[in-house]
Order: structure tokens, then sequence, then C-alpha cells
């Protein structure tokens, strides 16, 4: 696969998992806007837009075709343990914006951009530390 096609596609599977986070983001809200609210909203989308995008990932990004619950299960924890370190951009970034400005809309660009910030350093992670197979290493994905 080009370098192009590979970040148009992975760009795209960051759209959807974009909007699958802020959409799970709003379900959540939409029983109130308490500061408890708020944390549970960010986790749920979070979870939703983890799971989205691995799936994505691992079948179209590094072309994984492992199967099993052992293999999942190991790369998904893998996965998700690259996922805290870029979780933290996003939640800061999503928290930061919430804090100063008080309203949805500035709180779902804080979470664009720290979403944006998180996904490229999150490829890198997963390229290097979580789809390591032999073949996928030998076709430089």
């Amino acid at each position: 696969m080009s370098p192009t096609t590979l970040a148009l596609r992975y760009g795209a599977f960051a759209v959807i998992a974009t909007v699958t986070n802020l959409s799970t983001q709003r379900i959540v809200l939409a029983f109130g806007d308490s500061g408890t609210m708020f944390a549970l909203a960010v986790a749920a989308g979070t979870l939703v837009g983890l799971v989205v995008k691995y799936v994505l990932d691992k079948r179209w990004i590094f072309f994984d075709q492992s199967t099993g619950v052992k293999a999942h299960s190991r790369k998904f924890a893998l996965y998700t343990a690259m996922g805290l370190v870029t979780t933290c951009i996003f939640w800061g970034s999503e928290t930061a914006f919430w804090l100063i400005w008080g309203t949805d809309l500035m709180r779902e660009l804080g979470a664009i951009l720290g979403l944006m910030v998180g996904y490229v350093t999150k490829y890198m992670l997963d390229r290097r530390f979580v789809f390591t197979d032999d073949r996928l290493q030998a076709e430089g994905v």
C-alpha cells in the first residue's frame, strides 16, 4: 500500500472512530450535563471509539489475519495499552476546551484536536509494538 493510500485510509478510519466516539458522548450527555455525566460520556465514547478503531486498523491498516480469542485478547490488550498514552492527550484537550469555554462546540473541537494528535501518535506505537508479526514487518507495514 502506498503511503498516500495508508494516510487516507488511516485518516478515514480516525474520522469514523471520532464520529462514533462523539456520537456516543452525545447520547450519554442527553441524560444530563453534570461533571459525572461528562466523565461517563468521555469514558463511553472512548471505549466505543477504541473498539471500532481496533477492528478497522487490524484488518485494513495492518492487514493482521490472526484469529482466535488468544490472539485477539493479546493484541487488543496491547492496542489498548498504547491507547492509554494517546487517550491522555485526547481527554486533556477535550477537558481543557470544556473548562475554558464551557460549550459543547468547543468541547468537541478540543476532542477533535486531541484525537488528531493522538491518532498520529497511536499509529506509530501500534506499528512498533502491537502489529509486529513477521509478515507485517517483511511487507514494511
